[in-house]
Parts: C-alpha cells; structure tokens; sequence
C-alpha cells in the first residue's frame, strides 16, 4: 500500500509570542497545512536555513512534493535591482533556502507549487524580474486592497495550459493579496493565467512533470483543485519511491 505524501511547505522565520515567551520562530499560516491534509498529504515545515545545493538534493530527495508558500518581498538585489521604497525584503536565509528548493525540485523532479511569494521565487530562480509595486505600473491596488486579509480580483486560465487541466474552471474570482509579480519571464516559464489588467496569474514549466505556480492565495479559497493535483502528481512520486526501495 503506497504511503501518503510527505509534502514539504517552506515558511517564515519572524518574532512571534505565545504565553510568556518572545522569540524568534519558524512559523506558517495554518491554511497550508490544512490544505495539504485535506487533499491527503502529510505536511512538514521547510524554516529558512542554511543549505547548499547537494543539501537541498538531499531533502527533496526525502519528499513527495513542495509547496513554496507566500510570504515578504524577494531581495531585489537577487535579479540585479535596488529596492523600491515600499519592498519589504525577506530574510536572506529564506531566500536562499526557497531558491534552493525550486531548483533541486526542478532538477530531482519532485512535484512543485509555488504560492504568492513562492511564484517570485521560481521566476527569479530561473532568471527573472519582479514589478517591485504594481500600484506604480498599474494605478491600482486592486491585487492588494487590503492591509490584512485578501482581496479578491479575477483570473482567466489560458486554453491549452496545464493549469487549465488542473482547474475546473476558466476564469474565476480568486482570493489576492500581492504588491509585486511577474516583470521579465524567467527561461523555460510559459505564462499560463492572467489578471483583467494583463498580470502574470500564474506560470508553468511545461518540460517537467508538474512545476507551477500562482500569484493568488489557493489555500485561502473554497476550491481545492490545485492542492489535489498536486497530492496526485505527489502519490505518483511516493509510488516510485516505494517501488524503488528508497
């Protein structure tokens, strides 16, 4: 009988407090966990640390899939730029540690979904930019009407994609909460949704088995389509593993 998936979720290194204790903290948002336990998997926390690449290999080696999660700002000096004035830069480690990840994925084939901040990271590990404040470029803020909580814009799925494969829809309302996304593509990435106001929604790495990510928030919203395909592309994964030994 094949196991349930591991799937790996990268989170947060921040200040956080409970009780009496005041410290730093490895945390997450628990709507990913839950979103991995209801499409069958077995989540584990990926804290932002210190890993080199044949270390990454070697954790991805132990996993069924990854989920890259949201989060802050990407460093804009990792695609060649200075910061705009409202970026908030994440922890490098977290940067790097997220970079890493994508890129053992991509090279180990372990099922991929990059989420928010996690769609940045992919397209800036493959050699892309990043529009730093879209409100700048665009003259809204519609992608991020909110201080806390998400907003909610609509997103149409390109015919012929795999993510149109994926959804059971092809265009929808989607729950939103991004200051930057998608300016130069990254190599090998294909477009695959776009925003009314013509923003990347989401892309895909068409020469792997399942690479994609989104700028919306699936694991804020009521359909669960993108967590079960990647739980399903995850079993396939767990499945060879078993039948391997390793």
């Amino acid at each position: 009988m094949t196991p349930e998936p591991v799937v790996g979720i990268t989170c947060y290194e921040e200040e956080a407090e409970w009780g009496s204790w005041h410290q730093e903290a490895a945390l997450l948002p628990l709507s990913y966990v839950r979103a991995v336990e209801r499409a069958g998997g077995i989540p584990v926390l990926v804290p932002p640390q210190r890993l080199t690449a044949a270390q990454a290999a070697v954790l991805l080696g132990r996993l069924d899939a990854l989920v890259v999660a949201g989060g802050p700002d990407v460093d804009p000096a990792r695609y060649g730029a200075d910061a705009h004035e409202s970026t908030v830069v994440a922890r490098g480690e977290r940067d790097a540690v997220e970079l890493a990840a994508v890129e053992a994925a991509v090279a180990g084939e372990v099922p991929a979904l990059a989420i928010c901040r996690g769609l940045q990271v992919l397209n800036v590990a493959r050699g892309g930019t990043l529009i730093q404040h879209l409100p700048d470029r665009l003259g809204h803020d519609r992608h991020s009407p909110v201080a806390s909580g998400y907003g909610r814009h609509e997103v149409h799925v390109a015919a012929g994609s795999q993510l149109a494969r994926l959804v059971p829809w092809r265009s929808a309302e989607v729950p939103t909460h991004h200051h930057q996304a998608i300016d130069r593509l990254g190599e090998g990435l294909v477009a695959s949704a776009h925003a009314d106001d013509g923003v990347i929604e989401a892309v895909e790495d068409p020469s792997v088995p399942f690479l994609v990510g989104v700028q919306w928030h699936p694991e804020a919203g009521e359909d669960p389509a993108l967590f079960e395909a990647l739980l399903a592309a995850a079993r396939e994964r767990a499945a060879l593993r078993g039948s391997d030994g390793s």
